[in-house]
């Protein structure tokens, strides 16, 4: 398959995409959620070779953990589905509307980026989140996942674009990579691809950034914090971290750094080791916090993105230190303080520069499903058109129409016109 013939095509039928109507783009939906749902044996067979593959290959838990497809995953994409089609149309919203002068007036109109390039990790659900966001905001996407679930990827987007098409969504709007190669082609495709958003490792999304010179949506790392206030609940605190680090271990929102005040640190600490020890999670901490606990003694430039059943610790005195510590360690993804003091959390998620700031619960909110956005396309760290979780607001940029009665700028050059801006919304 020639990626940059495939992708010009795409960007011919992109305005017609654009066009339809909301009520096809929900017929669309609705069609793909009745398909799937009735193809959900052949869907969870293919997913089956992957997995057996997975363990062929010896891949590791918290990637197998991504691949899986059951009758859970499937439940949760078409509720997701069910979720876009109640949402309004993010198409065609008036967001500003200005009289110029008399007989010029000028509109601002929400409408789709055009054609995305989605280049996902190996989960399967990944696939149904991007193309019916995509769909419902009126874009066309490529879609490129990871090699690991290329069976179960294969009869998915089969069965998504043969609905969409049979339900009026227009033919071409909907392509599939598979292979490798076609990475580097589609990264080439400048003149005709509007936006790339990348979801993988940190190097990978170097990598995409690195080798296009199409604006690039996402986010490299997902170091998340959780800092513990002198005046947080114990009570309270447990469970959320408990919940942050295992309830997915391989999601970008999954909390990855402790930071405990230093005056609550002798009596927490032990309490939070043997809930998180319960739950098979290895402890990592400075000297200080292994002083206090049993716990490996790590530097703190040796704290990651473990994706896995670990978490490192550090204690700190004050919530200006935690929050000076997550400005440079962290990467703006997710960021929570437990506190029962209203006055420190609001300094906290005031100052703390990250897309999402919470007080008192899981770091594993940070999902546009969770927030009501139907799914997400990824999480952006970017303060530049989206960030945080990417549903449909953020798939869609406007234009302006202005429409007019015979005005020439030479007029208003000369003075023989006048602006008298005057909003009308």
């Amino acid at each position: 398959m020639n990626i940059r013939d495939e992708v010009r095509k795409m960007k011919a039928v992109a305005p017609y995409a654009a066009a339809t109507d909301v009520s096809v783009r929900n017929a669309v939906l609705a069609k793909i959620g009745e398909t799937l749902k009735n193809n959900a044996e052949a869907i969870f067979a293919e997913n089956k070779k992957d997995l057996e593959a997975a363990d062929r290959n010896g891949t590791p838990s918290a990637i197998v953990k991504r691949l899986k497809f059951n009758e859970a995953k499937l439940g949760d994409v078409l509720k997701g589905i069910d979720q876009l089609i109640g949402l309004p149309d993010p198409i065609g919203r008036k967001t500003l509307s200005r009289e110029l002068d008399e007989g010029l007036t000028l509109n601002r109109i929400t409408c789709p980026i055009g054609v995305i390039g989605v280049i996902f990790e190996a989960r399967p659900d990944a696939l149904v989140q991007i193309s019916t966001l995509c769909i419902k905001s009126g874009n066309c996407a490529v879609l490129k996942g990871g090699k690991e679930t290329a069976n179960t990827n294969r009869i998915l987007f089969r069965l998504i674009y043969e609905s969409a098409v049979a339900a009026g969504y227009p033919e071409h709007s909907l392509l599939q990579a598979e292979l490798h190669n076609e990475i580097d082609e589609l990264l080439a495709c400048d003149d005709c691809v509007d936006l790339l958003i990348p979801r993988g490792s940190n190097a990978f999304v170097r990598y995409i950034m690195d080798n296009t010179k199409i604006p690039v949506m996402g986010h490299a790392d997902g170091i998340c914090h959780i800092y513990v206030d002198r005046d947080a609940d114990p009570e309270k605190a447990i469970p959320i971290i408990v919940d942050a680090k295992t309830q997915y271990t391989a999601a970008c929102n999954a909390v990855e750094t402790l930071l405990v005040n230093r005056e609550i640190a002798a009596s927490f600490l032990p309490k939070l080791a043997e809930a998180l020890r319960k739950e098979g999670v290895q402890i990592r901490g400075t000297a200080e916090v292994t002083s206090i606990i049993e716990a490996e003694t790590i530097e703190e430039s040796d704290f990651w993105e473990y994706l896995d059943l670990i978490v490192s610790v550090k204690l700190v005195d004050t919530v200006d230190e935690a929050i000076r510590h997550i400005n440079r360690f962290g990467s703006h993804h997710t960021d929570c303080i437990i506190t029962e003091n209203g006055e420190t959390a609001e300094r906290f998620m005031q100052l703390v520069d990250s897309a999402g700031v919470y007080q008192n619960c899981s770091t594993r909110f940070a999902d546009g499903f969770r927030y009501g956005f139907g799914a997400e396309v990824g999480i952006s760290t970017s303060k530049i058109h989206a960030r945080g979780p990417v549903g449909l607001e953020g798939l869609v940029t406007y234009k302006y129409k202005l429409y007019g009665h015979g005005q020439i700028v030479g007029d208003y050059a000369a003075g023989r016109s006048q602006f008298h801006f005057r909003d009308l919304l």
